[in-house]
């Protein structure tokens, strides 16, 4: 039963038992006022992923753009109406954040059953596990229960969304601000084992570092031109061999000094991690679990619940 217990799984039930894991939040939020709600998403997120495989990466970033300015409240999904300007059009998130329409409908699926039940927050905490599962990687039972924030903010889009170009000491400041662990970091920057970057994220790192490997700079400087804005939106995968696949080759990659952006880089330079990716590196059953520690208790960031906030019927418009 011991060694049984090491697994992610079993330590994730450990998680769970503990109330004060996630707050006022409950994976059971829903089980008497939209039964059929995780049913609804996962469909859904299938659908959107025989589409575009690449759509789970994206909406499990969104996830984490959206909790790290105001906390989980669905603040990222408002459009600019009027004077109202909202977070989308920040420097972290323009042209890069992505999957909204996803959330459009996975919104209005769940909206023809259980109308004005579910948060926008909600759906994308759960999209974002969906899109994390359907990719080959772990599940946990979301905690539940957050509303919908009526207000934005860009300007902590702009100061607290971490960049790419941050060194290690930047980086744990950053999630720190956040109540997020060094190791909560490491685990969460995992995440870059699927999806894709932008040139003008890494140009610097694979012209300018020296903690690269050589064969991997020139293979990415091949559709990245060292002169900005040439080339700035050209993409290209955090992890070459299992872009779209869960796993944790992003780590083994570090290792091998082949991370994408000096951000990821960091966290395997010399320093305060290196031993953790080492670990993340040869023990997928350990990165699991932490990812999925890390994941809740990001997504118990400063939720609303109770009466705060609302359920918005749009998830781009705060309800009139």
């Amino acid at each position: 039963m011991a060694s049984s217990c090491r697994t992610w799984q079993c330590l994730l039930a450990l998680f769970l038992l503990s109330s004060a894991a996630y707050g006022q939040l409950s994976p059971s939020f829903y089980s008497s006022s939209c039964p059929t709600l995780k049913l609804i998403v996962r469909a859904t997120m299938i659908k959107a992923l025989l589409t575009e495989r690449r759509m789970g990466a994206s909406l499990l970033r969104l996830h984490f753009h959206d909790c790290f300015v105001q906390g989980c409240d669905g603040s990222i999904l408002l459009d600019d109406v009027g004077s109202f300007v909202g977070e989308k059009t920040a420097f972290p998130n323009v042209k890069s954040v992505r999957g909204y329409e996803v959330i459009d409908e996975i919104k209005k699926n769940v909206e023809l059953l259980c109308p004005g039940v579910v948060s926008c927050a909600d759906i994308v905490a759960l999209a974002a596990r969906d899109g994390t599962f359907l990719l080959g990687g772990p599940t946990w039972a979301v905690p539940l229960g957050r509303r919908d924030s009526t207000t934005a903010s860009m300007a902590e889009a702009n100061s607290d969304l971490p960049g790419p170009s941050l060194n290690l000491d930047l980086l744990i400041k950053a999630f720190g601000k956040k109540q997020l662990s060094p190791r909560d970091l490491t685990a969460l920057s995992g995440a870059h084992t699927i999806g894709f970057s932008q040139c003008q994220n890494f140009r610097g790192h694979i012209y300018n570092d020296t903690n690269i490997d050589p064969a991997f700079a020139t293979l990415r400087q091949r559709n990245c031109p060292a002169a900005a804005p040439a080339g700035d939106s050209n993409l290209a995968p955090f992890d070459v061999q299992t872009q779209l696949v869960f796993d944790n080759a992003y780590y083994r990659n570090l290792v091998a000094k082949r991370g994408l952006l000096h951000s990821d880089q960091e966290l395997f330079n010399g320093a305060s991690q290196d031993a953790l990716v080492r670990q993340y590196s040869t023990n997928p059953l350990l990165f699991a679990s932490d990812f999925v520690a890390a994941m809740i208790k990001m997504g118990n960031l400063s939720p609303l619940t109770g009466t705060a906030g609302q359920i918005r019927s749009n998830c781009r418009v705060v309800n009139s």
